[in-house]
């Protein structure tokens, strides 16, 4: 890393998918970018710890290639570490477990999504701010059949991708997603390093490129002069430190940009705007080892009718690193109900118990290695698809990328990576990095 400035032409806030992608991106562009994370480590919820030998994700458990997210490593020269299942999505429909990325299951989706928008459109239109977003999934499925199998495929469906009971999603955001060409055959893969792999390569190559990234370091305030964000406050141990920068990206969720820049200097229109996204989601997960071999799927393992267990994912079918030798090791994903407001944490966690014991042959002889429940301030997304709140901020210079502000009918870490990509387009238009002024050396304060 090359030492402190006192002026950037970008500073990131956040080492989470949407914020360096956004720096990797601004770095291959000739921005002078300076990323701060408050976290050790990079990948925010797409992270990854070590727990006596296993390698255990904090949220995100693959990630999607053939988008933006590869794109921006290409772009920047980042080595996308992963490995792809043989059969990277199925499902368990009574005694059989279905290829449902490529097969029968995918293709009758996105036939049933393009007519089922089509009805939509007939009832005030399928764009974000129309009237679907009054019919909830479950009520859209419940008028065309009462079948349990089809309705738990859909709920769990729900749960798997978008981290929200059927109940609690726009039918318009689910059937937009489907409706797009094989949406269920989109390439993932596991890192052998947890998910955090990805995120170090990338935050390396950001290093590489003259970009700097500190760690376990917080801005605690944005300067505002006429209108503009003209710099930050960064906490790093007992140092304070002082930055100037012409445009600032932030990954900490439109929520938590706002009380950095104070809701005083905000808009009162762009604070409602912001409380109407603040909808975060939620996820219970239990990683859990086995030196047995439990599951034969190879990658991630979806239900049709469970109570609360919408998939399990093996790790170590592609990934033994994952583990210490000898071992296996899973993860087993739910969403409780609801999962937009409060709920009985420890009544959840026994229903995906429940189901566990009661997919998967064994479970009751495994090692829990952890239980992870995303919730509130540590949310699997900050606002369920289709709520999502404005990239952009009252001050031209500011913007929001991630998981709060994603394209409509999308989630994910490709959603993130999108954010970024289309809100350095629009800083490379109104900010050239060639018209950065002369830097300085920082001054401490």
């Amino acid at each position: 890393m090359s030492g402190p400035q006192d002026k950037y032409d970008a500073l990131v806030i956040g080492a989470g998918v949407g914020g360096l992608c956004a720096a990797a991106r601004l770095v291959h562009r000739g921005y002078r970018t300076l990323v701060v994370e408050s976290l050790p480590y990079v990948g925010g919820r797409a992270s990854t710890r070590d727990i006596d030998g296993f390698k255990i994700n904090n949220g995100a458990i693959v990630v999607e290639t053939g988008g933006v997210a590869e794109e921006t490593f290409r772009e920047i020269g980042a080595e996308l570490n992963l490995r792809f299942p043989d059969a990277p999505m199925m499902m368990r429909i009574g005694d059989k477990d279905l290829d449902i990325a490529g097969g029968r299951v995918n293709a009758a989706m996105s036939v049933v999504a393009r007519r089922g928008m089509m009805l939509l459109d007939r009832f005030g239109g399928t764009g974000a701010g129309k009237a679907k977003a009054n019919l909830s999934t479950a009520d859209w499925v419940a008028r065309y059949t009462k079948n349990e199998t089809v309705n738990g495929a859909v709920r769990n469906m729900c749960a798997s991708i978008f981290s929200v009971g059927a109940d609690e999603l726009p039918a318009g955001v689910f059937l937009a997603y489907f409706a797009r060409t094989n949406a269920l055959a989109a390439k993932v893969g596991f890192c052998p390093e947890g998910t955090i792999g990805v995120w170090k390569s990338l935050a390396s190559a950001i290093v590489g490129r003259g970009g700097d990234v500190w760690l376990s370091a917080t801005v605690t305030s944005l300067r505002i002069e006429d209108g503009v964000v003209t710099g930050a406050s960064i906490k790093k141990g007992r140092k304070t430190f002082e930055i100037g920068a012409d445009v600032v990206v932030s990954n900490i969720g439109p929520r938590g940009t706002l009380r950095l820049v104070g809701e005083e200097n905000a808009t009162p229109n762009y604070r409602a705007g912001v409380r109407a996204g603040d909808r975060p989601t939620s996820m219970i997960s239990v990683n859990f080892a086995s030196q047995e071999d439990l599951i034969s799927a190879p990658g991630v393992l979806s239900f049709a009718r469970t109570q609360r267990l919408c998939y399990v994912a093996n790790f170590t079918a592609t990934c033994p690193e994952m583990a210490p030798p000898g071992w296996n090791l899973y993860v087993g994903a739910s969403v409780p109900r609801p999962a937009l407001g409060d709920f009985d944490e420890s009544a959840e966690i026994e229903l995906l118990h429940q189901d566990l014991r009661e997919q998967i042959p064994g479970f009751e002889r495994a090692r829990i290695i952890s239980t992870e429940v995303n919730r509130g301030d540590w949310p699997t997304q900050r606002a369920v698809a289709g709520s999502d709140a404005a990239r952009t901020t009252p001050f031209p210079n500011l913007w929001n990328v991630g998981d709060g502000v994603k394209e409509y009918a999308t989630g994910g870490t490709g959603a993130c990576a999108q954010t970024s990509k289309l809100v350095v387009e629009e800083i490379e238009s109104r900010y050239p990095a060639s018209l950065a002024p002369h830097r300085k050396q920082m001054s401490e304060v």
